[in-house]
């Protein structure tokens, strides 16, 4: 068998190519960002022919950089932004519109007008999910009645939709060539669309929302055989073989497969999933429900989620529109001139609040602002922000499952900043722990594929290759940590009721 798997990781500011071997260390890699496009206020949007372009340059770039072939590769896994969601014609194979982001606020009229009167948890007991800007049903209703033309090709079976794994995977295997229209059970269950318990479309809802089921992908387990890649392409002939959401990714990278493990994710936005087992647990405490994973026909995997729109994307908000740092990594060494927060907290609320309060009408502040306050305090603010809205979310994952969490894996871009680091594990209470290959979204992926394949055997090579890299234990006060977390709730209750009826 061939010696390497390579997982397309398909992000919301990049797409990469990694190459790994069977022990899950990185062979090489390939990189390349995208545009960001925010037409409006609120609105953002990717050109998912620009990222089809870019993830064929990244494969490319990795093989390149490893000197390996097609017949070097055993499988290849896909990992994506989730809830991003691109509709195209299936004929041309070119999108009607640009991809709708996951961070996209212009459909909260849309989720109001379907809420009605029974509110936004209308079909969270099937789907786990309250309706939100976040999730991509809604975004495909909006194109189909803003684009012109759209509803026709529509119901004339001429358009197909999915998330951007979807996109990918069917222009690897063809485009309008034979392409294959299948997306995973974890993306899947970030559409507002699939019902939890049968894994499948629900009629019922497509029909309530105005989506034709003829657009949806079908669903498959995130290991298995979907289809190879097309004649003609880098990686000809070889199968494609898992797909999983980018936070699911995550989880399974990071061997979170006990009940109770849990695993967050440092990147544009974060995200903490615990696993919960077979077992569907509903939230109470504002977290979403949703599928860890499935391999091939073994039962779903189900996890508590925690979604955090911004913290990362706060960094790159920091250096691009306000200049106060050139790269990203600069926001550590700013922070470190302050011993604290100076009494700043910033509350990046730019896409409304996910979890634990899901307010779409929320929107950014910095509060607590005085003449004291320097550039310094508000980097630390802004990394600040990060640890505060994670600790929120860790209360209400230890309030919806009863399991009282004694140390979190963490993973993504950010884990690199020591400082915030320190600073998680200090108002989370429990240990911080940072893995050897910090690039876990990618290596689920390749997992995944690499399971479906028999290139690894299971579940077991997956915990015996992972390792502790470093590890943050608590050492601020529990009254200072109180105090903390008192004010930035407060600071939270600030962004609250911002969007009025006449905004758009």
């Amino acid at each position: 068998m061939a010696d390497y798997v390579l997982a397309i990781d398909q992000g919301t500011t990049s797409s990469r190519a990694i190459i790994f071997d069977s022990s899950g260390s990185i062979v090489s890699t390939g990189q390349k960002e995208h545009e960001q496009i925010f037409p409006k206020a609120g609105w953002v949007e990717h050109d998912a022919e620009e990222i089809w372009t870019n993830v064929r340059d990244v494969v490319g770039q990795a093989l390149g950089r490893a000197s390996l072939q097609a017949k070097d590769i055993a499988a290849i896994g896909i990992t994506n932004q989730r809830e991003t969601a691109v509709v195209w014609d299936k004929n041309t194979g070119k999108p009607v519109y640009n991809a709708i982001v996951w961070q996209d606020t212009r459909t909260q009229k849309i989720c109001d007008r379907l809420a009605g009167d029974v509110g936004a948890e209308k079909y969270k007991a099937k789907v786990g999910l309250p309706l939100a800007t976040y999730f991509a049903g809604p975004k495909v209703v909006w194109i189909l009645e803003n684009v012109e033309g759209a509803r026709e090709k529509a119901e004339a079976g001429d358009l197909l939709a999915g998330t951007m794994d979807t996109w990918v995977l069917w222009n690897m295997t063809g485009g309008a060539d034979g392409g294959v229209h299948v997306t995973d059970v974890t993306n899947a269950s970030r559409t507002l669309l699939m019902d939890l318990e049968t894994l499948d479309w629900d009629a019922s809802i497509a029909a309530d929302m105005g989506i034709p089921l003829s657009m949806l992908p079908e669903i498959r387990s995130s290991a298995e055989v979907y289809g190879k890649d097309r004649e003609g392409g880098l990686l000809a002939g070889v199968p494609i073989a898992g797909i999983l959401g980018d936070q699911q990714a995550a989880t399974f990278g990071q061997a979170c497969f006990e009940v109770g493990m849990a695993k967050n994710t440092y990147g544009t936005g974060n995200f903490m999933l615990m696993n919960t087992g077979t077992e569907i647990v509903p939230s109470k405490n504002g977290l979403l429900t949703t599928v860890c994973y499935k391999i091939g026909d073994a039962p779903a995997v189900y996890a508590l989620e925690g979604s955090i729109a911004v913290t990362g994307s706060l960094v790159q908000w920091l250096r691009d529109n306000l200049k106060v740092i050139s790269a990203a990594p600069e926001i550590e060494a700013l922070a470190s001139t302050v011993d604290d927060n100076g009494g700043a907290y910033f509350v990046p609320a730019f896409s409304g609040l996910f979890a634990p309060y899901w307010r779409g009408d929320a929107r950014g502040a910095l509060v607590g602002l005085t003449r004291y306050v320097t550039i310094g305090h508000i980097a630390r603010a802004a990394l600040e922000a990060t640890a505060f809205q994670t600790a929120e979310v860790l209360e209400a994952m230890n309030a919806d499952s009863g399991v009282e969490l004694t140390e979190l894996k963490v993973d993504g871009g950010m884990i690199a900043n020591e400082v915030l680091m320190q600073f998680q594990a200090d108002v989370l209470g429990v240990d911080v722990v940072r893995p050897k290959v910090a690039e876990t979204t990618a290596l689920g992926a390749a997992y995944a594929a690499g399971i479906a394949v028999g290139f690894w055997s299971g579940e077991q090579d997956v915990i015996d290759n992972w390792a502790e890299d470093r590890r943050w234990t608590p050492e601020m006060k529990g009254e200072e940590r109180d105090r903390l977390m008192r004010n930035w709730k407060k600071a939270v209750t600030k962004t609250f009721d911002w969007v009025d009826e006449d905004v758009e």
